[in-house]
């Protein structure tokens, strides 16, 4: 199947991991991140005809874990960023011609505050991969994923609680932002069990 004419947006993508399986099957992704694009500026040049959305605004400002910061919380900022993807996904269908599917992702923290519930929380290790961190997922898609499913062992479960798991590389290619830390960008990649799962639910 020819997908080269289906437009993903891979918005605040980083290193374009959960968007990578529509990238390996054909699918026109593009990946909508710092230095390269503002995605707070990218409505102007959205491209028309957009098949489906992927949006994972910066988790820092939501983050429970946010207790000995240098800067104080600054949800109203952060929120700029969520209604830039937002206002993105309703362009993209103002038209009336619906998106295939679009989702924005967050680690489960305050986010929900302000998007109410989500259409999904999920896991690494529901998808093979031996890591938890409970994510949610909002948006119109297909929640149907096929879980994969792994048991932590005790080093992994301790890992996990304190956060010094080990992460996956950052690919040799990626332009990085340079007010993000090398962990912070590894922290922020999506697991490709998860992406996968996700693509073969939504294409």
């Amino acid at each position: 199947m020819n997908n080269s004419n289906k437009i993903i947006l891979d918005l605040c993508g980083g290193t374009g991991s959960w968007s990578k399986p529509y990238k390996d099957a054909g699918y026109d992704v593009r990946v909508i991140t710092f230095p390269a694009y503002n995605v707070h500026h990218y409505i102007d040049i959205m491209p028309d005809n957009v098949y489906g959305i992927l949006a994972a605004p910066p988790c820092t400002m939501f983050s429970m874990a946010r207790t000995v910061a240098k800067t104080p919380r600054d949800l109203e900022g952060a929120m700029k960023t969520v209604k830039a993807c937002l206002d993105i996904v309703w362009k993209a269908q103002y038209s009336g011609k619906r998106l295939q599917f679009w989702a924005m992702e967050n680690p489960k923290a305050r986010l929900r505050w302000f998007m109410g519930k989500p259409a999904l929380t999920f896991s690494p290790q529901d998808y093979g991969d031996p890591y938890r961190k409970p994510t949610d997922l909002w948006g119109n898609f297909n929640t149907d994923l096929k879980q994969t499913p792994v048991t932590l062992n005790p080093d992994q479960k301790k890992q996990s609680q304190l956060n010094v798991q080990n992460l996956l590389p950052i690919p040799s290619d990626y332009i990085r932002d340079p007010n993000m830390s090398t962990r912070a960008i590894a922290r922020s990649i999506t697991h490709p069990g998860f992406a996968q799962a996700f693509f073969n639910a939504n294409k």
